[in-house]
């Protein structure tokens, strides 16, 4: 291994052991509320857009209350937007007037928010995006997706755009030496010709890694949703990032380097179809869904970050919140087979998924089987079989009717081995297997 990618290795190793994140999308975008990207879809220009900063106001915004919800669902760490796509910025940057500190709010959102989190012990980062449509040096007519990119009136000189880039950079020194340890910085996102050096990528890494040299990274100053850029491959760059961040998406076969070696990886997904505040998207997935997904993350070698969208007055929605809570709640008792958990290099059972963690192998079972639960390949390999949530001992045995798959072990809820039993949790029961370490 590489000097480099010791580092990476050693930066990546909470973040691997953790598994399960709370991604916070949250604006001026959440007043009309239609969405993160509605000054896009809209074509929304600075001025129209205004009456928003005017009337930013959140009266509800209580940090601690988000970092105590993000806790009992079992999430380790949190990422929140300090600034998005739009320019509006929920730090108290000396570089703009566009600004919380600005609003009738005339609050620091994001240091209230690392100071709540942080108090409970969870790590928090931030996400920054390098777009802004706000500023006046950033493309706008003909960019691909600045609300103005139709509008002959914001033809900008391409010779101004340092002046963005230093302003841009100017920010990020200030998020990483104004609001103590970061543990995440997340960027979002490369597209077109706007990617690597055009955001002047190797001097803004050099920055962040002088600075603080344990933060990770994502991948998208070369990347976005759409593609990963060179730390997929077996010579990424400098500034390739310490983990790739698939959206909406899990890989079929986890994130792998071109020489089939697993790299850190997390897959970004909403708790509803949005990332900011939408009010009319109640479009949920279950907490069955998120644990069922989670699994599926670990099982091949990833996180997941959840995201949550809170409204105009700082809340996150009372739906998003019930979610979280029965997440939790099976977290609560199951989460040993999450945390420090990856890949159990066996086939995908059908049932479900296995995770592991050392000689322990943890059986996620999403299907109620017929008669004993087949393990294939563990015959003669398992020392014991414990239900995780509750500690009780299972059957592992040879049932009557199995004397054709020598090469497996079997197990069951209850006797007769042979009947059908019910899960005992259907979002997901889950058996912890210790592993005979002398017989494979």
């Amino acid at each position: 291994m590489t000097n480099y990618g010791q580092q990476i290795k050693e930066r990546t190793e909470w973040f691997l052991n953790d598994r399960f994140g709370m991604f916070i999308h949250w604006g001026l975008y959440a007043i009309p509320a239609r969405g993160e990207w509605v000054r896009n879809a809209e074509r929304i220009s600075n001025e129209d857009y205004r009456k928003y900063f005017e009337e930013f106001n959140p009266d509800k915004y209580d940090p601690k209350a988000w970092a105590k919800a993000a806790k009992a669902a079992g999430m380790k760490y949190a990422v929140l937007t300090a600034k998005h796509h739009d320019g509006f910025c929920l730090f108290d940057s000396k570089l703009t007037d566009y600004k919380s500190t600005n609003t009738k709010s005339g609050r620091d959102l994001v240091r209230e928010f690392l100071d709540a989190f942080r108090a409970e012990g969870l790590k928090a980062g931030l996400y920054y995006s390098l777009i802004d449509w706000h500023h006046p040096d950033y493309p706008a007519y003909g960019d691909r997706i600045h609300p103005m990119r139709d509008d002959e009136a914001y033809k900008r000189d391409p010779a101004t755009f340092d002046r963005y880039l230093d302003y841009m950079h100017g920010q990020v020194r200030e998020l990483l030496t104004d609001y103590g340890k970061l543990d995440v910085m997340w960027f979002d996102f490369s597209y077109d010709e706007m990617k690597g050096e055009k955001w002047r990528a190797t001097e803004l890494m050099e920055m962040i890694r002088s600075l603080q040299p344990h933060i990770i990274v994502d991948n998208r100053l070369e990347a976005s949703g759409e593609e990963g850029g060179s730390i997929y491959t077996d010579e990424p760059s400098f500034y390739s990032g310490d983990f790739a961040s698939p959206e909406q998406i899990i890989p079929p076969s986890g994130v792998v380097n071109e020489s089939g070696e697993s790299i850190p990886w997390e897959a970004c997904i909403t708790l509803n179809n949005n990332w900011g505040y939408a009010a009319a998207d109640k479009t949920y997935k279950s907490a069955k869904t998120v644990i069922r997904k989670l699994v599926e993350c670990v099982s091949k070698n990833g996180n997941l970050l959840l995201n949550v969208g809170p409204d105009a007055r700082g809340e996150i929605p009372e739906e998003s919140l019930r979610i979280l809570d029965g997440i939790g709640q099976w977290m609560a008792r199951n989460g040993d087979s999450i945390y420090g958990c990856g890949q159990a290099g066996l086939p995908k059972p059908d049932w479900g998924r296995y995770t592991r963690k050392g000689n322990k192998l943890y059986a996620h079972l999403f299907e109620e089987s017929i008669g004993p639960v087949n393990l294939a390949g563990l015959a003669g390999k398992i020392k014991r079989a414990r239900l995780l949530a509750d500690g009780s001992e299972l059957f592992v045995s040879r049932p009557w009717n199995a004397a054709m798959y020598p090469d497996d072990a079997f197990f069951n809820f209850a006797q007769p081995e042979h009947f059908t039993y019910p899960l005992p949790d259907d979002r997901d029961t889950v058996v912890e297997i210790l592993l005979d370490e002398d017989n494979g």
